[in-house]
């Protein structure tokens, strides 16, 4: 609203008709009220040329690769990020192994975060200059077997898992060099259990997908991929999944790794959310553990 000045008398018509005294009044009244409406028209121009929110200040787009479990959570926090900052175009999150994330990355790859479901393939890409700055480990996670509702095999063990795939059945794994694989692995050597799996796969969803469609009688995912799920699957825990827990580093990428018209200021305000209370809470609804 425009400051509006009352009307004064001119001072020397006031000199020539008040008394000294109601004199010295006047005039300083009249500074008080001039003195006002400056403030409140510099006041008035400088809120009609301050941002009203701080995304304002973000421009250029946003690539984001992120390992395949991540995808609840991080669809979920890219559509946030989005809607608070609308002068950036936020690309569809690229999910995969992280393995061949790392892969892409090294080879060439445009991204400007990424997030790794664990530190070998985060180190990868660090030893490869095209970080900018240090990773940051932002969450965890764990197996569990996943089989068909009603658990029809009637797993409850690693060693049921071996068993049913010694006996025929479709029991389905990640590849080792996967950080599921490696896991999967890792927990099945604390078991003292051999396995012997119909399929290995490139990433975790694809284990998934196997045991939903009845491909696969059981496999071994994350819990928030069983999580995620909801009534397709069951998820059965066992007690060496403690013993193996894998550590979720994200990293800000650097200038070669970069597209054009893409800034690292709004990489950081990404990773800022991801790291954030809000951050958390979102992962911790899809089932992942602070690190």
């Amino acid at each position: 609203m425009t400051s509006r000045t009352p009307h004064l008398m001119h001072p020397t018509t006031w000199m020539t008709t008040m008394t000294p005294a109601r004199t010295a009044t006047g005039l300083a009244l009249a500074a008080v009220l001039l003195l006002a409406g400056c403030s409140s028209s510099d006041d008035d121009a400088a809120s009609s040329t301050s941002p009203t929110t701080s995304g304002d200040s973000l421009t250029g787009g946003l690539t984001v690769f992120a390992a395949a479990s991540l995808q609840p959570a991080f669809d979920e926090l890219t559509a946030t990020f989005a809607k608070d900052h609308p002068g950036v175009k936020v690309d569809p999150v690229t999910y995969d192994g992280s393995s061949t994330l790392a892969t892409q990355l090294v080879g060439g790859g445009n991204a400007d975060v990424f997030a790794s479901a664990d530190e070998k393939n985060m180190t990868t890409v660090v030893d490869a200059k095209l970080v900018a700055g240090d990773p940051t480990v932002f969450t965890t996670n764990t197996l569990e077997i996943v089989v068909a509702p009603g658990n029809p095999k009637k797993i409850t063990s690693l060693a049921d898992l071996a068993t049913v795939a010694s006996d025929g059945g479709a029991v389905v794994v990640c590849a080792a060099e996967v950080p599921c694989g490696a896991a999967s692995k890792q927990v099945l050597d604390a078991a003292g259990v051999t396995l012997k799996p119909s399929s290995q796969e490139q990433n975790v969803t694809a284990v998934l997908t196997k045991v939903e469609s009845g491909e696969a009688d059981a496999g071994l995912v994350y819990k928030t991929d069983v999580l995620r799920a909801g009534d397709s699957v069951e998820g059965v825990e066992f007690a060496e999944a403690a013993k193996v827990v894998n550590q979720y580093p994200i990293a800000v990428l650097g200038d070669d790794t970069r597209a054009s018209g893409h800034d690292e200021a709004t990489a950081h305000a990404f990773v800022d959310l991801v790291l954030s209370d809000e951050g958390r809470k979102v992962l911790e609804s899809k089932g992942f553990a602070a690190p």
